[in-house]
């Protein structure tokens, strides 16, 4: 599972399923989320192999975005990811028998986008992210995104895969 979310507005950019992700596929998927909503000035990730792999660091080098990676075996430096993983574990996953991959992709599409237009979220003052990035600017360059031509935000987005082995059956981390 890949999920790159925005820590400013909450917006869930991308939330894929997939067999097993390698740095390519977290290129491209990053690469269409950086393509559609612009560039943050970092990104935040655990030092999972498809995120410390040479080809997604030269891909990152040339877009001009930094990286930040979190301690292994520290959940706390990446809370937002994880508060969210644990919702969508209680509100998506925990509640769907998922039988094929076409099948957890389509449920799994359909809780990201009830999550980034419908649902209220009480840091945001109870609106949608997409609702406040909209509120935040009338520019089509949603709220804490850089454009890639400047390199000057104060965003980030958050990039993490989770797996079964990283989480119990409630979503939070194994101790």
């Amino acid at each position: 599972m890949l999920t790159v979310l925005d820590e400013h507005t909450r917006e869930c950019h991308v939330l894929r399923a997939d067999r097993a992700l390698k740095s390519t596929d977290v290129i491209a998927l990053v690469g269409q989320a950086v393509e559609q909503h612009g560039a943050p000035e970092f990104i935040r990730s655990d030092n999972g192999s498809e995120f410390i792999a040479h080809e997604l660091q030269a891909w990152l080098a040339r877009e001009r975005i930094k990286t930040i990676y979190i301690e292994p075996a520290s959940p706390w430096q990446n809370g937002f990811v994880e508060s969210f993983h644990g919702r969508f574990r209680d509100e998506c996953l925990n509640r769907e028998q998922l039988w094929t991959l076409t099948e957890a992709r389509v449920v799994i599409e359909d809780f990201r986008i009830d999550y980034h237009t419908r649902r209220p979220h009480s840091r945001l003052g109870y609106r949608s992210p997409v609702n406040y990035a909209a509120q935040l600017t009338a520019d089509p360059t949603p709220v804490g995104l850089r454009s890639p031509s400047v390199g000057s935000a104060s965003s980030a987005t958050h990039i993490q895969p989770i797996t079964n082995s990283q989480t119990n059956t409630r979503g939070r981390p194994k101790t």
